[in-house]
């Protein structure tokens, strides 16, 4: 593999082909079409991997990334969003994790940026993902969304949470209706999944049925939750003035689940 070959990783930084992710702000820097921006090789810490048979590398921000860009995406061509998602989300790993979390001690880039080693403990430490369930609920044909206090006005989204550790999909699904929405669900169902590097989440788009439309809504977690029918869901994704919500943006999975279930 040729993050574990330090040389093989020299060659090919040097090679004619080979690019390096240029950054701005602690962000990935796009271009004014949308693409990722590319540059000479100089400071090839992070292994990208390949595009096609050309290397691609990256530095370090010289400034932690932000957590929160989401307007950026907005911006971002879609075959670009691997490649964004893969540099943010390292980018913050590394930003937070410079110390063993062992013995304490400063640890050292190795395997193309891909992990950290500590040369006191001999400890290696590898980037994560943060699972995270984002779902629908349907029940006799209408959908239930919610809103989170930092959305914009009249916003209306899936409902999401982190898995638990010793849980599976299907229970992280059932427990976040029952915590923030009050109601039961059954019949838990994959629809496809989203890296989401703010700062490094794995979101797994699921459906599922409620057993009851009877909302117990969680005010901590949530500004409100309503039941919505398929043509107020169809009036939102489709930009309707008179929609009764405002839909997730195009980039978010969110997005994609709504859709999905117009579709179906």
């Amino acid at each position: 593999m040729l993050r574990a070959q330090p040389d093989r990783l020299a060659e090919l930084a040097v090679r004619a082909d080979a690019r390096e992710l240029q950054w701005a702000d602690g962000l990935p820097l796009l271009e004014a079409d949308g693409r990722l921006a590319w540059g000479p090789v100089r400071n090839p810490l992070l292994f990208l991997g390949l595009d096609g048979d050309a290397p691609r590398f990256s530095a370090l921000p010289p400034s932690p990334p932000p957590t929160v860009a989401f307007g950026l995406l907005a911006q971002l061509e879609t075959e670009d969003a691997p490649k964004f998602a893969c540099a943010l989300s390292l980018a913050n790993w590394h930003g937070r994790h410079g110390h063993c979390s062992v013995c304490g001690q400063p640890t050292e880039l190795v395997r193309g940026g891909w992990s950290r080693r500590c040369p006191a403990c001999g400890g290696e430490h590898f980037p994560r993902s943060d699972p995270v369930v984002i779902m629908l609920a349907e029940h006799d044909g209408r959908l239930l969304l919610g809103r989170q206090p930092h959305y914009p006005p009249a916003r209306f989204s899936a409902l999401a949470g982190f898995v638990e550790p010793g849980e599976t999909i299907e229970a992280a699904v059932a427990r976040e209706f029952k915590e923030e929405a009050g109601i039961d669900v059954a019949d838990v169902r994959y629809i496809a999944s989203q890296p989401w590097p703010f700062p490094s989440s794995l979101m797994i788009g699921c459906r599922a049925e409620a057993l009851s439309d009877r909302l117990t809504i969680d005010f901590t977690e949530l500004d409100d939750a309503r039941w919505f029918t398929r043509g107020e869901v169809a009036a939102a994704v489709s930009g309707d003035p008179g929609a009764p919500f405002l839909p997730p943006p195009r980039y978010a999975i969110a997005r994609t689940l709504l859709e999905h279930w117009l579709a179906a």
